[in-house]
């Protein structure tokens, strides 16, 4: 139970999140949807001080610095399922072996520029394999964006259990 009302909070603040940050970006397609959420995943992890980085929730779950290794290496795994070649130097097991604050914003920051400055080059009609499934790039694209969004609301969640406000709330 305690899971599912963690999973609910998340959710609402990341739809929350969505309608304070510059509102120039909602609604206006992939791209700045996708900006959008990398720019408040960022100024989030650049809020959270690095002794918070270790920080999770509870037993077996992902850590603050965790989560946002995850973000950055799904956003490689989705270029390179789409045939893009991005990445390629991420260090193996990335969510327990890049922890440090610099390095995961490092990361995170690279990630997120790799997809937006592929998608404009990405065929989107393309047909392509997705986690044993048959897709087109366009889907592809779009678990992106929601994969991003998913851990935004978890990165907000964590991190205002630690006391770090949003800076776009602020």
């Amino acid at each position: 139970m305690r899971i599912i009302n963690f999973v609910l909070v998340m959710s609402a603040l990341a739809g929350i999140a969505a309608a304070q940050d510059s509102g120039t970006d909602a609604g206006a397609g992939w791209a700045p949807e996708f900006k959008m959420a990398g720019r408040q995943i960022v100024a989030l992890a650049e809020a959270i001080p690095a002794e918070k980085f270790g920080w999770r929730p509870g037993p077996g779950v992902r850590s603050v610095s965790e989560v946002l290794m995850h973000t950055a290496s799904g956003n490689y795994f989705f270029l390179r399922s789409m045939g893009v070649k991005a990445g390629e130097d991420l260090p193996k097991n990335p969510e327990q072996s890049v922890t440090a604050k610099a390095d995961v914003l490092r990361w995170l920051k690279a990630s997120f520029d790799a997809v937006s400055e592929n998608y404009p080059k990405i065929d989107k009609q393309k047909a392509v394999k997705f986690l044993g499934h048959d897709a087109t790039c366009e889907g592809v694209l779009l678990r992106a964006l929601a994969h991003a969004n998913e851990h935004l609301g978890q990165t907000i969640a964590y991190a205002r259990m630690n006391g770090v406000t949003p800076p776009w709330s602020k």
